[in-house]
């Protein structure tokens, strides 16, 4: 760990943790979502875990014993937009002040506004969130559904042709739709080429489930649904709607629907799966009432809270 310092409670703050001290995070994380039922970070932040270069505070809270019993992660890569917090607290080292050390070592280090995470709505979460004056300001919902369900009938617009996504060939043209698809979310509709390109390098990236849906006259992206499946030893595998998006000159031809429908078939009939989930913002009430239409229910909230 290099600069190191004491904060408070037994919690030390660093800029940057080496090889074994991430590796106590991600047992860490892991231990806590098994428990929880909702892991406590997500895929930017444990992205950013095995990035050295990413610009980030680690706040570490240990036992007398060495323990690792809590971890906050500080992402300060974007000041405009203010400082993003996750946290996590052992299951084993709860109702000990540990939380709240950990949280009080976040106002005490970070300037600018603060936006937490916090991955299923735990309430200890809440009420920590409340007592220090955070406002829950946004909701993400995780729905899920089972493929063994029909999945109905789709088909495609007129002219329109679907084909897997090609490495190296469409990724400019996909980054450009992305950010016209997602143009209003706090995000997705932000991502570059290395937020790309990272993703395209894990493990899980499987082009022949990375669907594009072209214009079948010229070419032109029209929409996509880029698939993933979950697998760790110990959980059953789960498939994901990992991003879903349209043109917006294409919207209220069905072409979301079809996309949606194309990608369950794919994880169904091609990755063997029985289940499959997705995420939603609360506000978007178009795309949790077409989820819903096809078969997908709430099944865990992650509620952003912010302050300043």
């Amino acid at each position: 760990m290099s600069s190191t310092e004491a904060t408070s409670d037994q919690v030390s703050r660093a800029d940057r943790l080496g090889p074994a001290e991430i590796a106590e995070v991600l047992v860490l994380a892991r231990t806590a979502g098994d428990a929880d039922g909702a892991d406590p970070f997500d895929e930017h932040v444990l992205l950013r875990l095995r990035d050295e270069h990413a610009p980030a505070t680690h706040l570490i809270a240990r036992g007398d014993d060495g323990t690792l019993t809590g971890y906050a992660h500080l992402d300060t890569s974007d000041p405009g937009t203010g400082v993003g917090v996750e946290l996590v607290v052992h299951p084993a080292y709860r109702r000990r002040g540990t939380g709240r050390a950990l949280a009080r070592g976040v106002l005490a280090t970070a300037t600018g506004p603060l936006r937490a995470w916090a991955h299923g709505d735990h309430p200890s979460a809440a009420a920590l969130a409340v007592d220090l004056g955070f406002a829950r300001a946004r909701v993400l919902w995780q729905l899920r559904r089972p493929l063994t369900a029909p999945l109905g009938e789709a088909g495609l617009p007129d002219g329109v042709t679907l084909r897997a996504f090609r490495l190296g060939t469409d990724d400019e043209a996909w980054l450009t739709l992305n950010a016209r698809a997602f143009a209003d979310h706090p995000e997705q509709g932000r991502w570059t080429v290395d937020d790309l390109r990272v993703r395209l390098g894990e493990p899980w990236f499987d082009p022949a489930g990375f669907l594009l849906a072209v214009d079948s006259a010229t070419g032109r992206l029209l929409g996509y649904h880029w698939t993933k499946v979950h697998e760790r030893p110990g959980s059953a595998r789960i498939g994901e709607v990992y991003v879903l998006g349209v043109e917006p000159s294409a919207h209220g031809g069905g072409l979301g629907r079809a996309l949606t429908t194309a990608g369950l078939a794919y994880l169904r009939d091609r990755r063997g799966l029985d289940r499959v989930m997705l995420y939603v913002d609360e506000s978007n009430a178009a795309a949790l009432a077409l989820y819903e239409r096809i078969g997908f229910a709430r099944w865990s909230a992650h509620v952003n809270y912010q302050l300043g």
